[in-house]
C-alpha cells in the first residue's frame, strides 16, 4: 500500500525514509519514538503497523492497525491492511467485517474484493464467494487467481459442471494452477463421476499420484488392461504400498496372477494383519493352481475375520482341491451357518460327498444346486443332472 501522507514530525520523516528504503526495524524505532510524543497520532501508529507486518511481527501490525481505526475509524487502508493481515494469519472470520467495509469504500478495487472472496470461501459462504470472485473475473477477465477462486467456490457448491471451465482458465493464465485440476478430478470421485475424474488424470502422464488414482479408477471401472499399464507406471516413478497392492489387484482381474504373486507377497509381509491383502493373495495363488499356498492365505484370513462367510466358502474350494475333503465340508458348514447359501457351494458339496461315495446327501446336495441354479451354471447343471440320474439308479438298485 502507498503510504499515508501527513504533516510529518522528524521521527515520522525518518520512520517514512527507512520504510521507503526496506530499514524497518529503523522504521519501527522512529514511529516509536513519534508516538512516544503523541499517542493519539493515528497516522504514526499505521506505518509502525507497516513496519511490524514488514518484519512479520503480525500480532504488533494488528494491534497498531486497530489502534489506527479507533483513532481514525473507517479508513480505506487500515481496514484493507488489517483484513489482508488477518488473511495470512489464517483468521478469515476476523477478517472478514473488515475486508467488507473496505470492498464498500473502494467497490471497483481489485484487492479488497479479491481478499474479501478468500475471506469468504474460508469461512465457509462458499454462494456469497462465488458471487464476489465472478466481479473479479468479469472485470479482471486475464486474471488467473479470480478465476481460480470463482472456480474453488462453485466446486465447493458441488456445481462441478460449471466449475471446471474456470479451473481449465486459471491453468491456461498461469500454469502454476493446473495441478489444481487435480482437486476437481478428486471431487469428481466423490461425487461418483468417475468418468470425467478418469479424464483429467490422464492429462498428467507424468505425476504418479494421479496415474495411481487412475489405475485405480480404471480397476472399478473393469478397464483391467489400462489399469496395469497406468499402475505398472505409477509403480516404476514413485513405488509405495499403495500402489504396488493395486497393481497386484490389477494383474489378478486382468487374468495375470504369476505377476500379482510377488508383490502380494512382500505386501502380506509388510502388513500380515490384512485381511483383503490375505484375500487377494489366496486369490492369485488358488489361479495358479498353488493349491496348499492358497489354503493357508485363506485360513489366515479366517482367523483375522472368523465370521467372514465368503472366506469359508473360498478356503473350502481350494482344501477340496488339496484333497481335504472333511475340512472342505466343515467350512461349507461354517459358510452356511453365517448366512451364505448359495448354489455354488451346494454343487461343490455334493461333488465331495458323492466322492466320498455318501450317496442320499450327495443325491440331496445335487437336487438343492439345481433348484437354486436355474440355468445360471449350465456345465455344472449338466453334470449335476446326470449324477442325480446315476445316483439314485444306484440307490434304487439298494
Amino acid at each position: 500500500m502507498a503510504l499515508l501522507f501527513a504533516q510529518a514530525t522528524d521521527p515520522v520523516s525518518e520512520g517514512l525514509k527507512a520504510l521507503d528504503e526496506g530499514k524497518n526495524e529503523a522504521a519501527v524505532q522512529a514511529f516509536g519514538r513519534a508516538l512516544a510524543a503523541d499517542p493519539q497520532d493515528y497516522f504514526a501508529h499505521f506505518n509502525l503497523a507497516l513496519a511490524y507486518g514488514a518484519l512479520r511481527r503480525d500480532a504488533e501490525a494488528a494491534a497498531e492497525y486497530r489502534k489506527t481505526l479507533e483513532l481514525k475509524p473507517g479508513l480505506y487502508e487500515a481496514n484493507l491492511n488489517l483484513g489482508m493481515l488477518l488473511m495470512r494469519d489464517k483468521e478469515p472470520a476476523d477478517a472478514l467485517p473488515l475486508l467488507e467495509a473496505a470492498a464498500a469504500q473502494k467497490p471497483t478495487e481489485f484487492q479488497p474484493r479479491f481478499f474479501l472472496a478468500e475471506a469468504q470461501l474460508e469461512t465457509g459462504d462458499a454462494e456469497e464467494a462465488a458471487q464476489s470472485f465472478r466481479l473479479l473475473v468479469t472485470a479482471n477477465p486475464k486474471t488467473a487467481e479470480a478465476h481460480l477462486g470463482l472456480a474453488q467456490a462453485l466446486a465447493r457448491q458441488d456445481k462441478l459442471a460449471e466449475a471446471a471451465p474456470y479451473f481449465r482458465r486459471a491453468a491456461e493464465l498461469d500454469p502454476s494452477f493446473r495441478d489444481d485440476l487435480l482437486g476437481l478430478a478428486r471431487r469428481y470421485e466423490n461425487d461418483g463421476q468417475p468418468a470425467e475424474a478418469i479424464s483429467i488424470y490422464r492429462e498428467f502422464p507424468g505425476n504418479a499420484a494421479a496415474q495411481e488414482r487412475l489405475g485405480v479408477l480404471l480397476l472399478e471401472s473393469k478397464q483391467y488392461a489400462d489399469a496395469v499399464a497406468r499402475l505398472e507406471e505409477a509403480c516404476a516413478k514413485a513405488p509405495t504400498a499403495a500402489n504396488r497392492v493395486a497393481l497386484a489387484q490389477a494383474y489378478v482381474l486382468n487374468r495375470q496372477p504369476d505377476k500379482a504373486v510377488p508383490l502380494l507377497d512382500k505386501a502380506v509381509a509388510e502388513s500380515p494383519a490384512d485381511f483383503d491383502l490375505r484375500m487377494g493373495y489366496g486369490r492369485a495363488l488358488r489361479d495358479l493352481k498353488r493349491f496348499p499356498s492358497a489354503a493357508a492365505q485363506f485360513q489366515e484370513a479366517a482367523r483375522l475375520k472368523p465370521d467372514d462367510a465368503q472366506t469359508r466358502s473360498e478356503l473350502a474350494m481350494v482344501l477340496y482341491m488339496t484333497g481335504d475333503a472333511e475340512e472342505a465340508l466343515a467350512n461349507l458348514d461354517r459358510a452356511r451357518e453365517l448366512g451364505q447359501d448359495i448354489a455354488g457351494n451346494w454343487f461343490l458339496r455334493a461333488i465331495i460327498l458323492d466322492k466320498l461315495r455318501q450317496l442320499k446327501p450327495a443325491l440331496e446336495a445335487y437336487r438343492r444346486f439345481l433348484a437354486m441354479s436355474e440355468g445360471k451354471n449350465p456345465d455344472q447343471e449338466f453334470q449335476a443332472k446326470q449324477r442325480v440320474r446315476i445316483l439314485q439308479k444306484e440307490m434304487d438298485r439298494r
